[in-house]
């Protein structure tokens, strides 16, 4: 009769010799990260449907797009990106490649717009330029504007 550490020693030595574990072993591998991935895939799926969790990337559909030098009104609708006007954001015109003496700021209404006057003038030698809108989403997180908004384009007469 062997003893058991002896038996325990044989049963390692033949274990070592083994390799059809390794062969096996990859597959393995591969099919639980199938369906790691399919888990995943699915539980993302639930999280993403919450609205909760979810921010909207807001832009600005200025009107007039195009406009000459000169004081005048423009209409600044923030939209999401369904295309639905947004109550309560701040809108900031500031000038880009046309000149603007400081900046001109709105806050839009039910409708999801705010008028703001401006006097935007052009360099020496320029014959257009630009304003740039940025937007300040409305206080509650659902809203962010991290992405360029449309920009108004001025024309020399």
């Amino acid at each position: 009769m062997r003893s058991l550490a002896a038996t325990q020693r044989r049963r390692f030595a033949e274990l070592r010799r083994d390799d059809r574990a390794i062969e096996g072993l990859p597959v393995r591998l591969v099919i639980a990260l199938v369906v790691g991935v399919a888990s995943l895939s699915v539980m993302l799926n639930m999280v993403s449907g919450v609205e909760g969790l979810a921010v909207s990337e807001l832009d600005v559909r200025p009107a007039p797009e195009v406009t000459t030098p000169g004081e005048q009104e423009l209409a600044l609708t923030v939209v999401d990106p369904d295309g639905r006007p947004v109550a309560g954001a701040t809108v900031v015109v500031a000038g880009d490649t046309a000149r603007l003496d400081g900046v001109a700021t709105g806050r839009t209404g039910a409708n999801g717009t705010a008028t703001v006057t401006v006097a935007p003038t052009l360099g020496p030698n320029r014959e257009q330029g630009t304003l740039s809108v940025s937007i300040k989403p409305p206080a509650g997180g659902q809203y962010v504007d991290r992405r360029g908004n449309t920009r108004v384009l001025v024309v020399a007469e």
